[in-house]
């Protein structure tokens, strides 16, 4: 099949269209831009556009933002990389930092509690509804499962570190890509053909380039502000986050939760699922629920600014501690995406933390049941093994009755996440106002 070339103002033209209607989560996101470049447009190949989202798979971060970077970075190189990733997330960051301001103002009146009472209930549904997609999807075999399972004891009963289980899960797949393929249901790998030279001096490039980039308003804060500061921890606390970000926004949100609510006391627990539901719907990776977090963290101890301007500098900082890093691992390993392609171990690490992963959104949907339909929530520990342990005479009848509603809504009936957040903010509305 002969392949389009389109001009760079045609490209961002594109591009500008899939990030306005990039709504739908990562598998939305992918079939828009399948859709629109290989469908429609003839701009990649169908293996092509395999290959960079299982290269995008293999990295942290968001996929669906990554392979439109990529897909930029194909047609027009660097600026064409840069242009598609950032026009994918310009919407979306848009959406969220207005509504993160209006939360922040707001989140005491009435009217607003009642409102998210409701989509956190409708949160809990679609959480579940993600587990069992990517359950299905990942655990084809038992040693998967049992990885799966290992996560979240590790998570909920011992209260591991997400990198940690992160780092232990893409060991055993190494381990068991090397001794036992079958494990993990790896194909064997293809015969290499013939290839160019390897392309270190771009992957160097990329690194100082982007490296230098990310760590600019770092050093900024540092300097100016000093490492005690609320920004400080959030540049740390995001930067860290963006390179441990494997398997999506839910698989990172139990690790985010619990730092920014107990360990860093940012938020409380059920802002938590607040964050989520507004990020649901808006154009963009889900991600961009980190957004409203740092804008929340900001905005809490603002000194020397403003609440208001320090949350702006928060979210803004936030955006470009979890994005700069997408475009360095993009342009930094995409010259070797045909090399990668048959790599076997780095597709068992990959399939060692994805089955992971699986436990690791099991544990944030607990979390999120839990302190959604509680009101408190308590820790029972016995040795090592620490569970939260629920109230149950705080148990919310009325949070409880819309996670319900939300369950049949998205299971029974198909319906999509943006309709039923709309139906249960609504029943939430009602129910807080009239009891």
């Amino acid at each position: 099949m002969q392949l389009a070339s389109p001009s760079f103002a045609e490209a961002t033209r594109v591009f500008a269209r899939i990030g306005l209607l990039s709504f739908g989560g990562p598998a939305g996101q992918i079939a828009l831009m399948h859709r629109e470049l290989v469908d429609e447009r003839k701009w990649v190949g169908e293996e092509d556009f395999l290959n960079g989202l299982n290269f995008c798979h293999l990295l942290p971060g968001p996929e669906a933002q990554q392979l439109a970077t990529w897909i930029g970075w194909r047609l027009h190189g660097w600026r064409g990389g840069v242009v598609a990733g950032t026009l994918f997330v310009i919407p979306g960051a848009l959406v969220v930092l207005l509504l993160s301001a209006l939360y922040a103002v707001a989140a005491d009146l009435a009217w607003f509690e009642a409102l998210f009472l409701g989509i956190k209930a409708a949160v809990l549904a679609i959480v579940a509804q993600a587990l069992l997609r990517i359950a299905g999807r990942s655990l084809d075999t038992g040693f998967k499962r049992a990885l799966a399972i290992m996560a979240f004891a590790g998570l909920f009963l011992f209260a591991l570190p997400f990198p940690l289980v992160v780092l232990l899960a893409g060991a055993a797949g190494v381990l068991a890509a090397w001794k036992r393929p079958g494990w993990l249901a790896l194909k064997p790998a293809a015969a290499a053909g013939e290839r160019g030279p390897r392309p270190w001096k771009a992957t160097l490039k990329a690194v100082l380039v982007w490296g230098a980039i990310w760590a600019t308003p770092i050093i900024a804060i540092a300097i100016g502000l000093g490492r005690e500061h609320r920004l400080w921890d959030i540049a740390m606390f995001f930067s860290q986050l963006a390179v441990v970000t494997f398997g999506g926004a839910y698989a990172v949100l139990a690790y985010m939760a619990q730092e920014a609510v107990s360990g860093f006391g940012w938020l409380q627990p059920g802002e938590m699922a607040d964050g989520l539901g507004l990020a649901e719907t808006t154009p963009g990776p889900l991600i961009l629920v980190t957004q409203f977090v740092g804008y929340l963290a900001a905005f809490r101890a603002p000194e020397p600014f403003s609440p208001f301007v320090a949350g702006l500098i928060g979210a803004g900082l936030t955006t470009w501690v979890t994005f700069a890093p997408c475009f360095l691992w993009i342009f930094a390993f995409a010259p070797w995406i045909d090399r990668m392609r048959d790599a076997v171990r780095l597709k068992g690490a990959l399939a060692g933390v994805t089955a992971a992963i699986v436990g690791v959104i099991a544990n944030l949907t607990v979390w999120f049941a839990l302190h959604v339909l509680f009101a408190r929530v308590g820790d029972g520990a016995a040795g090592a093994v620490r569970v939260l342990v629920p109230e149950r005479a705080s148990f919310d009848w009325r949070a409880g009755s819309l996670a319900l509603v939300a369950g049949v809504l998205i299971f029974r009936l198909g319906w999509s996440v943006p309709r039923t957040l709309a139906v249960c903010a609504g029943g939430g509305l009602l129910l807080g106002l009239a009891t």
